[in-house]
């Protein structure tokens, strides 16, 4: 179909070479993150468990206001409190209340969630560099970071427009 015009109502349609590139994200990125997500699955944890694990074991003393956590794995908010119930649960995480903000929470990594994520950070890893990483060269790695920056930077801006 023919692109749109500056006064056209019609959408601007994608071109052959932006649908293919299109096309090809979306299905690469869902059967990369259902892979890694399976990969996982011999450690119990799933791709959000990892990440919210992931992130506690970087912050200090391994914690995390709820609504930061949420921020930082772009989960909603509702999403990151149904993985806390099932990751307290397991026993990998538990929520603590804030002293200063008597509505805040914060997320808080366990003696037993710190397993986890060591156990499973070696297959995480492997799982991530076979299917992924070793596919790219240096070049394309630094493309693809430039890339995801300003589609990422873009997104953030237009969501802070939105508060």
């Amino acid at each position: 179909m023919a692109r749109q015009n500056a006064t056209s109502q019609e959408p601007q349609w994608l071109t052959p070479t932006e649908m293919k590139a299109w096309r090809r994200y979306i299905v690469a990125s869902r059967r990369l993150l259902e892979a890694l997500d399976t990969d996982l699955e011999n450690h119990d944890l799933s791709m959000s468990d990892y990440e919210i694990l992931a992130q506690l074991s970087d912050a200090p003393e391994r914690r995390l206001r709820m609504s930061e956590l949420a921020e930082i794995a772009m989960l909603s908010r509702s999403r990151l409190s149904h993985r806390m119930k099932v990751m307290e649960k397991a026993g990998w995480v538990k929520r603590e209340a804030c002293p200063v903000d008597k509505r805040g929470y914060f997320a808080v990594m366990t003696p037993k969630g710190w397993k986890a994520i060591v156990a499973a950070a070696p297959d995480h890893v492997a799982s991530v560099r076979a299917r992924f990483v070793d596919h790219l060269s240096k070049g394309d790695q630094v493309a693809l970071a430039g890339i995801f920056e300003k589609v990422g930077d873009s997104l953030r801006n237009e969501a802070s427009e939105k508060e």
